[in-house]
């Protein structure tokens, strides 16, 4: 059985009320929704220019927006229909103006009609195979004979799987993960292809299946039910990157989801390279440089990445994109989404990108909005939306619906709490003085661009200074003074 490595706290964090309320709801699809608003900056870097125009039919799967740019990831519709129309949206990821294309599906047809796809014929037999035989056992529909004869098959089917991944060429790897528009979906959106490409000599990769933030739950389903394919992914990744270590790095209030990783890394005969690291359930343990520093007692370089010191960190949804990209040449047009809060019956939901958020709350139960306040992704690091016709991006996780709490910010008290938290040692408070009276360029010497904004300062905040917002505010201006 394959190791468990369990790791303590190096570095400053919050132990937060956890919520986790739908973590043992299984993942139901949600219906092909009858229009959808894509944006065309989904991911890190350049925004995509549209390939397609007004009235054009489009398939589901086609690329509809695209850039040569070397930071920048094609986009692709999630529905069948027709072009309706090329606007601009307010994105509130990255507080900026976006370009977005509405679709509108064919009400005559009424049908899903995808686009052709690259797949690998005998990759994706062994995968549906896989699947079969994990579906079942997720479901607990085999007697310990069954289970055995199930395990012996498990393994040979990840023999071949493997066999088939190492005779790929890195090449044909990083372009259908490039094809297929993959990003980072723990919220950064870097492009995957990007870091895949990397000339760096990388001796470590880490396979993020934290979810610290309060609440949400998705990628705690998607590890439950898609398990094998993450592992996959994540071997596609590791074998690309030449990488001579994989810790899969999962809190330990997720015991479900460590137990079961054994098993695949033991069935996979992965044991060698692959391992476990079991860490303390603390806010925020999934942000990037924190989780490095935790697994590996590494420090990511102010202004630099974490391919600088031989890392890379892929989240598990990531990795199940990358697979489903090199086996299916499935492009990244859907992802899971936790819905929860102050609802009666919270949900994961596997939703089409640019679905309306309206759609994903009516699907949980109809309410009186004037009541809530609704915030895209968790109440750590998410942002309140008026408009519930926005569209589920490529960086959602989560829509968090809580009950109307109206806070007014006071002045600072200069108590030291956001620095004494801060787990990149920074000084938040003064983000908010400086940005408050305009000193933006100032900010730069207070190192801003390290902040990750975990939002812990805000949450310690005694005079309820939203210090995250001052500090996005900040961002995006000195984005437009240069460097």
């Amino acid at each position: 059985m394959v190791t468990v490595i369990k790791k303590s706290f190096l570095v400053k964090g919050l132990k937060l009320p956890e919520n986790k309320i739908s973590a043992n709801k299984p993942i139901e699809k949600l219906p092909v929704p009858k229009k959808t608003l894509i944006l065309l900056q989904q991911h890190f870097g350049e925004p995509c220019t549209p390939v397609v125009a007004r009235g054009d039919k489009v398939k589901t799967g086609q690329i509809i927006a695209d850039s040569d740019k070397l930071f920048s990831a094609p986009v692709h519709s999630s529905i069948t229909g027709t072009v309706t129309n090329i606007t601009k949206v307010i994105n509130p990821f990255a507080n900026n103006i976006v370009d977005a294309i509405e679709i509108t599906a064919d009400e005559i047809k009424n049908e899903d009609e995808w686009a052709e796809l690259e797949t690998d014929k005998l990759m994706l037999e062994i995968s549906e195979n896989l699947k079969e035989i994990y579906f079942e056992n997720f479901k607990n529909n085999f007697s310990e004979t069954q289970k055995k004869s199930k395990k012996t098959e498990a393994e040979n089917l990840w023999k071949e799987l493997i066999k088939i991944i190492n005779e790929t060429s890195k090449e044909n790897i990083i372009q259908k993960v490039k094809d297929a528009g993959v990003v980072g979906l723990g919220g950064a959106t870097f492009p995957t292809h990007v870091k895949l490409s990397t000339k760096k000599n990388i001796d470590t990769l880490i396979i993020n299946g934290c979810e610290c933030e309060p609440f949400i739950t998705s990628d705690h389903r998607i590890m439950m039910e898609h398990g094998w394919q993450v592992l996959a992914g994540a071997y596609i990744i590791f074998k690309v990157l030449s990488a001579k270590t994989t810790f899969v790095a999962i809190e330990d209030n997720k015991e479900d989801a460590i137990k079961l990783f054994s098993q695949l890394i033991d069935e996979a005969n992965l044991g060698m390279n692959f391992k476990i690291i079991s860490l303390k359930s603390k806010y925020p343990m999934g942000a990037e440089k924190t989780l490095i520093k935790n697994v590996l007692g590494r420090k990511v370089p102010v202004g630099g990445l974490p391919m600088d010191i031989g890392v890379v960190v892929n989240n598990v949804g990531t990795a199940k994109a990358v697979f489903e990209a090199v086996s299916e040449g499935k492009p990244l047009i859907e992802k899971v989404i936790t819905i929860t809060g102050d609802i009666k019956d919270p949900k994961n939901l596997l939703v089409r990108i640019g679905t309306p958020v309206n759609d994903l709350i009516n699907a949980c139960e109809k309410f009186d909005m004037n009541n809530f306040k609704i915030v895209l992704g968790g109440p750590m690091m998410g942002n309140v939306i008026s408009d519930l016709n926005f569209p589920i991006t490529k960086a959602a996780n989560c829509i968090l619906i809580k009950k109307t709490k109206r806070l007014t910010e006071g002045n600072c008290i200069r108590c030291g709490r956001c620095v004494n938290i801060c787990p990149m040692n920074l000084m938040p408070l003064m983000y908010a003085v400086y940005t408050k009276n305009s000193k933006f360029e100032i900010l730069r010497e207070y190192n801003i661009n390290s902040c990750i904004e975990c939002g812990s300062c805000a949450y310690v905040c005694p005079a309820s200074i939203p210090i995250v917002a001052y500090i996005k505010t900040a961002k995006s201006v000195l984005s437009g003074y240069g460097k």
